[in-house]
């Protein structure tokens, strides 16, 4: 058997090599030096004192850091049921014999995508404001104005306000991804569901969704994963206020670096958001087999 790495796999690994180093330098590297300074007391400079898994402990009964964990909760359970759920009823609609220009349709409903995380925080605080916001007036224009509210200031609302911007932006992202799935079913298929009397909802729930389960699960695991860390827009939109009821993990570990100048601890939260967020897709993962297994 010939062993030599033929022309084309060597260009191939030849081309590749670059960008798994820049990954390897921007993603890996910061991952294990974070893991090494979270062993130590340190607030920057020389001076670092090893204290072991003292920082690991302290985190276990941080109730700040668990009442982020518990906002990053909700803002992903809202995520997941907005983005995909009207990417799910998007992309159904897009595949209507019906429907028409759906080049465009997908242009305009992707394009928030491409925006900036801090510029759509910066848009949706605008529409927010409750003096001069776009939200407020609406509801003043259609006879409304007993709904009319500080959206950006109620701990019980707070974070529902700030998963809407989250599910307005990434819906056209989910929608690509799911379109992908749909188009690969056999149109005899869908023909042949249609002709049986399978038409909206039904269709959708009784025929697409289990042929493009696996679809939906990679878009969730996405979901979960985009969204455990998010932080810019929440650091724009209310830097984790009123109080603490919108700071979530990644806006607590930046709070304790940089505000406090602990890098030690900060690393260790760093840390402790990335074994979260592996259990929760793999608690996710778990779920999608075990129904597998039962259908």
């Amino acid at each position: 058997m010939n062993n030599k790495i033929r022309p084309k796999t060597a260009v191939l690994y030849l081309l590749m090599t670059p960008s798994i180093i820049l990954y390897g330098i921007c993603c890996i590297t910061p991952l294990f030096v974070a893991y090494y300074y979270s062993f130590f007391k340190w607030g920057g400079g020389i001076n670092m004192k090893f204290i072991g898994l003292s920082n690991y402990m302290t985190l276990m009964s941080d109730t700040q850091f668990w009442s982020a964990f518990l906002n990053n909760l909700q803002f992903i359970l809202w995520n997941v049921i907005g983005q995909i759920g009207f990417a799910l009823i998007i992309s159904m609609l897009l595949t209507s014999k019906m429907v028409k220009f759906r080049g465009l349709h997908r242009m305009v409903i992707f394009f928030p995508v491409i925006l900036s995380a801090v510029v759509v925080g910066f848009l949706w605080r605008i529409i927010y404001n409750k003096d001069y916001g776009l939200l407020n007036l609406f509801l003043t224009k259609v006879g409304r104005p007993d709904l009319i509210q500080a959206w950006l200031d109620k701990p019980k609302i707070i974070i529902k306000s700030l998963a809407i911007p989250k599910i307005w932006q990434y819906i056209g992202y989910y929608m690509v991804i799911i379109l992908a799935g749909i188009q690969n079913i056999d149109n005899s298929v869908i023909d042949s569901a249609e002709i049986d009397g399978a038409v909206g909802w039904k269709k959708l729930v009784y025929i697409v969704a289990p042929l493009i389960k696996n679809t939906l699960f990679v878009s969730v695991m996405l979901c979960i994963s985009g969204n455990m860390k998010t932080f810019d827009q929440i650091y724009v939109m209310t830097g984790g206020g009123p109080g603490t009821s919108s700071e979530v993990v990644a806006l607590y570990a930046y709070q304790v670096s940089m505000d406090r100048m602990n890098y030690g601890y900060g690393s260790c939260v760093a840390i402790g958001v990335l074994i979260l967020s592996m259990l929760l897709i793999l608690l996710s993962k778990s779920f999608n087999k075990k129904n597998s297994s039962t259908v």
